[in-house]
């Protein structure tokens, strides 16, 4: 939210006048910034990460990009002014300190309300990583978010556990949990399927085909009882026949040939005249 200044004539407004109609410009626009929850975001300009030191951590700090820099602070003030920072003390009101300086990487500013020369109410604190500006998170918001976690992990804890549970009117309730179903598994053995018995039709022609299998090849080896040694079993050979005889079926003449085969008796088939 932003509010428009008409222009007026430097000679009618003085300069403390000025100066108090930008605080007030500057502290409407920054409402929306600060009533959101900066916890969540950070905040980094690559440029100055090189060169940053406790000399010009605050001038780096007070960018216009930055969310966590309020524009109505007494910092503001005392630059538009060119004055020392030392001034800060002997001005009511907000101002940005340099708290903590770990060169070169660590930087904590404060954000703080002075009363008076000697007496300040701290109001946020921020911390500077490697150029990277977080917000420290109070007391309140730590709490909240640790009361949160521990709620978060309870709740997923009972979620579980009425995962497990069961109930039955007859019954009533058990638990009932996946390792349980894994080592009943496991315990009990496994029940093989009933295999359909067999029909006529498949035994015969199972039976027909092992007797044709044995006649082709007859076993060579017999077992009398299970585990004992297998016995060869004795094939009878038939006996050769002798030379003379081999000579004799030479000898015999080839076999006659057969009778020609006697003519048919029927007459031929009688031919008809063509009709013309």
């Amino acid at each position: 939210m932003y509010i428009r200044i008409r222009p007026f004539s430097t000679d009618v407004i003085k300069r403390g006048q000025k100066l108090q109609l930008t605080t007030f410009v500057y502290t409407m626009a920054s409402v929306d910034i600060r009533d959101n929850n900066l916890l969540g975001i950070s905040w980094v300009d690559s440029g100055w990460v090189p060169i940053l030191t406790p000399a010009n951590v605050l001038e780096y700090f007070s960018e216009r990009s930055n969310p966590f820099y309020d524009r109505s602070c007494n910092n503001e003030v005392v630059k538009m002014q060119r004055l020392s920072m030392e001034h800060l003390n002997q001005i009511v009101g907000v101002e940005y300190i340099l708290l903590h300086a770990q060169e070169p990487i660590l930087y904590i500013i404060r954000k703080q309300q002075r009363q008076s020369p000697t007496q300040v109410i701290p109001i946020s604190d921020y911390y500077i990583i490697a150029g990277v500006v977080y917000q420290a998170p109070d007391l309140g918001s730590v709490i909240g978010s640790r009361v949160l976690s521990a709620v978060h992990g309870i709740q997923s804890a009972f979620d579980e556990a009425m995962s497990y549970c069961r109930y039955h009117p007859s019954k009533g309730y058990w638990w009932h949990f996946k390792d349980q179903e894994e080592r009943d598994a496991k315990a009990k053995p496994k029940s093989k399927k009933k295999e359909e018995p067999s029909s006529l039709f498949q035994r015969q022609r199972v039976d027909n085909l092992l007797l044709d299998l044995r006649s082709k090849f007859p076993p060579t080896f017999y077992q009398p009882k299970p585990g004992e040694k297998p016995i060869p079993v004795e094939v009878k050979k038939e006996p050769e026949p002798t030379t003379e005889a081999v000579k004799q079926e030479e000898r015999e003449p080839a076999t006659k040939p057969a009778a020609p085969a006697p003519a048919s008796t029927k007459p031929p088939p009688e031919k008809r005249a063509r009709l013309q």
